[in-house]
């Protein structure tokens, strides 16, 4: 059931002719932002999310594992992350996502990004039925199933190992 909501959802994130907002703006603390819903990194490029963002997408150095295997199988792999714009976890890892998206050269198509607010709610149920409980996550999927996920920092504290790891196994077993 998760494998059709997944490919359902992914096909109304990524098509173009949304006539709508594809996130909300809400003010759950005093001069801060939180925004729930489909976010993209141009959003985080604007104001007041610009400063970490770019700190930490220009910081990025890259596991050299993680690059690897994340080149070799960025065409059959997509990613669903869940972030807050609150979360400082997030403001060091989603920019360092894309830094690294970019660098092994996976499309942005295959990255959706769902922002959440504080309670991690976020449109739809979304963190209720990819079972959300810490942000950032990073879910990846082959052939519309989940491999694998990241979780904050990784086991190791360093997201893109695992992240690595997880689509390298993937790729190597038998199926």
């Amino acid at each position: 059931m998760k494998s059709f909501f997944l490919v359902c959802f992914l096909s109304i994130a990524l098509s173009n002719g949304w006539a709508q907002t594809r996130y909300e703006t809400l003010s759950e603390r005093p001069n801060e932002k939180s925004l729930v819903g489909f976010l993209s990194k141009e959003v985080l490029q604007t104001e007041p999310f610009a400063s970490w963002y770019q700190e930490n997408y220009t910081a990025y150095q890259a596991h050299k594992q993680g690059l690897s295997t994340l080149t070799q199988y960025r065409d059959s792999i997509q990613v669903l992350a869940f972030m807050g714009t609150w979360c400082d976890d997030s403001h060091f890892v989603i920019p360092r996502f894309y830094a690294l998206a970019t660098q092994a050269g996976l499309d942005e198509k295959r990255i959706v990004l769902i922002g959440v607010n504080r309670k991690k709610e976020s449109w739809g149920d979304l963190t209720k039925t990819f079972n959300i409980l810490n942000v950032p996550t990073l879910i990846v999927f082959r052939e519309g199933k989940e491999i694998g996920r990241v979780v904050e920092y990784g086991k190791y504290g360093q997201f893109d190992r695992e992240l690595g790891e997880i689509i390298q196994q993937s790729f190597n077993r038998p199926r």
